[in-house]
Parts: C-alpha cells; sequence; structure tokens
C-alpha cells in the first residue's frame, strides 16, 4: 500500500510503499477514505512523546471502511464507516505512537473507533475527528448556558467550527480575529458580532456586552489569549484549545479578580467524535476544507502550518 511516513524525527514526510498491516485481537483494519491534516502532526514530526517511534505514519482525523476483523472483535462489522481520532484507543494516540491515517489502510484498535453514519463525505467529517471534537465538547463542557456571550478567538480551522458550534448551541457568539478580512465569514458562519483584535479593544468590547461567560481561544498566541481574558465576565472561563510554548501574560490576581478562571482542552475519546457528528449533522455544522491526494502530504502540511488553507486540509486516498 502507498504511505506517508515521518522517517526521522523532524522529517520531512515521505510517500513510500509498505505492506498493508494485519490487525491482532481486538483491532480492525480500516480502508482510508480521508484523513484530516492537522497541527497536531507537529507532536509527531518533533518527536514530543516518550513513545514515540521512526518511521511513523502519522494522521488522527481518519474516516474509513472496516475492511478486516482481528480476532475477539464483536460488535464490529466488514463494511462499518468508522471514524479514528487523537484517541486511539488502549491508551494510544493516533499517528504518534501508533501509525495513523496518511495511508491507503490502517490498523485500529476497536475502542477507538466512532460510528460514521452512511451517506456522509468523508472529507466533511474528517476534521470533525480532532477539530470538531475539540471545539464542541470544550464548548459542551463549560458552563456557558443558552444566551450567555460567548466568544471564540481565532478564525481558523479549529475557530470557523467554533463559531458555528456556539451559534447552533443557542450562546450570543461573538467571532474575535486580527483585521476586517474574515468579518464577513465570521457573521455567514453565525456570529452576532465581530470584534477586530487589530484596531479594537477586545476585552473593553466585549466588557460592553457584559463580558464573556466562556471565551474559546483558538489561537496559539498568548496575547490574543490574555486579550480575550480581559473581556470575561465575573466568574468567567477561558478554555485554550491551541497553544504554543509561549508564557501567558496572565498573574494569579488576574484570576482572582472576577473569580475567573482558565483551564486546556483537547480532543476526546470516540463518544465525543461521535457526539460531535451527531450534533455537526443534526444542525447542519460543517467544517470548510480544501483536499490534496496523499502524495502531496508535504504540500498540505506546509499549507496547513503557514495558514494558507482556508481552513481544513483534508487528504484523499
Amino acid at each position: 500500500m502507498r504511505a506517508v511516513q515521518i522517517v526521522d524525527r523532524g522529517g520531512p514526510l515521505r510517500l513510500v510503499e509498505i505492506p498493508i498491516p494485519e490487525p491482532e485481537a481486538n483491532q480492525v483494519r480500516i480502508r482510508v477514505e480521508a484523513c484530516g491534516v492537522c497541527h497536531g502532526e507537529v507532536v509527531a514530526l518533533e518527536g514530543h512523546h516518550p513513545n514515540m517511534r521512526y518511521p511513523r505514519v502519522p494522521g488522527h482525523e481518519v474516516i474509513g471502511v472496516i475492511d478486516k476483523l482481528g480476532a475477539d472483535v464483536q460488535g464490529w462489522d466488514v463494511g462499518t464507516r468508522v471514524g479514528v481520532g487523537w484517541a486511539g484507543g488502549h491508551g494510544e494516540v493516533t499517528g504518534l505512537t501508533y501509525d495513523g491515517g496518511y495511508a491507503e489502510y490502517m490498523i485500529a484498535n476497536v475502542d477507538g473507533l466512532a460510528r460514521v453514519p452512511d451517506g456522509l463525505s468523508p472529507v466533511e467529517v474528517a476534521p470533525l475527528m480532532c477539530a470538531g471534537n475539540t471545539v464542541f465538547t470544550a464548548l459542551r463542557s463549560s458552563q456557558a448556558k443558552p444566551g450567555d456571550v460567548v466568544a471564540i478567538g481565532g478564525i481558523g480551522g479549529l475557530g470557523h467550527l467554533a463559531v458555528q458550534y456556539a451559534r447552533k448551541s443557542g450562546y450570543r457568539t461573538v467571532a474575535v480575529s486580527r483585521g476586517r478580512d474574515k468579518e464577513a465569514l465570521a457573521k455567514q458562519l453565525g456570529a452576532h458580532v465581530y470584534i477586530d483584535a487589530k484596531t479594537e479593544d477586545v476585552g473593553a468590547v466585549l466588557k460592553s456586552l457584559g463580558g464573556a461567560k466562556v471565551a474559546i481561544a483558538t489561537a496559539p498566541n498568548s496575547t490574543a489569549i490574555k486579550q480575550l481574558f480581559d473581556g470575561l465576565a465575573y466568574g468567567g472561563e477561558m478554555v485554550v484549545v491551541a497553544g504554543s510554548g509561549d508564557p501567558l501574560d496572565l498573574s494569579a490576581a488576574d484570576l482572582l479578580g472576577g473569580k475567573r478562571a482558565i483551564r486546556g482542552w483537547t480532543a476526546g475519546p470516540a463518544a465525543d467524535s461521535e457526539a460531535t457528528i451527531a450534533f455537526s449533522v443534526l444542525t447542519d455544522v460543517r467544517p470548510m476544507i480544501e483536499t490534496f491526494p496523499l502524495e502531496k502530504a508535504q504540500e498540505a502540511f506546509d499549507k496547513m502550518m503557514s495558514a494558507d488553507v482556508r481552513f481544513r486540509a483534508v487528504l484523499t486516498m
């Protein structure tokens, strides 16, 4: 089969031909239809895990069809469409501690499988396995209630989904980004209010709206996170779903003032992916995608890293 591997720490991504893998007990083999390209691949490229081994096939936004069952597999059938996200079951991380979806076939643990309804486009569902899962469950697990002000910082691969989920969940949705170029799109996606962080005081505008009960920080920028934090309401909550190694400009006094809180959030297990897909179908939330053939995985990754993709890159097999 064809696969794209990280041959050694730091890359590059390389298209290779390797044997089609065989499932072991409590595993299935998936014929991959599509795999999203996510910033999480950087963790695999840079080797930020004690169990990281090379060569490694990355990719953790996988949609495909079960092709073969391993021993002792119950409740799953050949021909069933499934998805695999970051949490790969058995304590594994898909595309990091075992091979992922940048390939024509992959092996998956049964406890890492999410059911995907028939009739959905594989390329549209793939980004929901990580990006969608992350922001949807962050919102669903937050303290926000319908009618509350919810701010979404960053209108990119994560943010453009978060705006849709926030609006469909009944929140007064505020989109925050630098410049006016994404204002029309943000409002088309469902934002009630748009804040230009380049020319406006984000915290002051949010306070004029009563303060954000919840702010979702999708941009890995410490300055942008601080601006959102300053706009939280009394008892408000900041949820960081993407970040860099830069320290945050927050003090203990910032947290104490107004009893505000900050926490991180990442994609959850298969059950969370199924809930994300179900809500997306129910409310017609869809990612904006650009597709690439498997052999152009490096190009897709580079465009994702330089933010030249609007908004999710997806590999097709």
